[in-house]
């Protein structure tokens, strides 16, 4: 499926003429708090167009933060990072929760819920995710969006109108958790 995605992709870039990843960048540039790598660890994913295969992003990898983010983040054409393209890190697995194996404690935010765009036995669902961290060790707590939070977010991901409501209700969601998250971190 990532080498389908991938290709085509990579047929919508052949047809662009680049500007568009200009105001990408500047966008996803313009949104971050800095244009510096955190000094905690983050990991950003992608998927090369070119092969299919996962890419993970780290301050130490040699790509600016604001491209780990636009590259992640790309629909339609690709992203270009000097001869490499890639596209959506959602891609590899939805939530990326496997990337933090080796951790005492895992807490997963899932926004869409645990979806999965691959056939269950693939398991790289939510569920087989966090049972892979618990069998290695890892506490694992998900949160999933609540009603509210799924009725505002509605059925389109791209709406932009879903925007202001959808983050009231996940902040919402986020306060009635707090007490239970306290625990979980204890």
């Amino acid at each position: 499926m990532r080498r389908r995605m991938g290709a085509a992709s990579l047929d919508m870039d052949a047809a662009s003429d680049g500007s568009g990843q200009t105001r990408w960048r500047a966008t996803v540039a313009a949104r971050l708090p800095s244009q510096l790598w955190p000094q905690r660890a983050v990991l950003i994913t992608a998927v090369d167009a070119h092969t299919g295969e996962p890419v993970v992003f780290d301050r130490d990898s040699g790509v600016e933060l604001a491209d780990a983010v636009a590259a992640s983040c790309a629909s339609g054409p690709p992203y270009a990072i000097g001869d490499n393209r890639y596209i959506d890190g959602g891609y590899r697995r939805n939530e990326n929760a496997d990337l933090a194996a080796g951790y005492g404690r895992v807490l997963v935010l899932s926004p869409l819920g645990g979806r999965t765009r691959t056939p269950l036995d693939w398991g790289m669902h939510l569920a087989a995710q966090a049972d892979e961290l618990r069998a290695r060790g890892s506490r694992v707590e998900t949160i999933l969006p609540d009603s509210n939070s799924l009725n505002a977010f509605g059925s389109n991901l791209m709406d932009l109108s879903t925007r202001p409501p959808a983050a009231q209700a996940g902040y919402d969601q986020g306060r009635a958790l707090a007490e239970q998250l306290a625990t979980f971190w204890r």
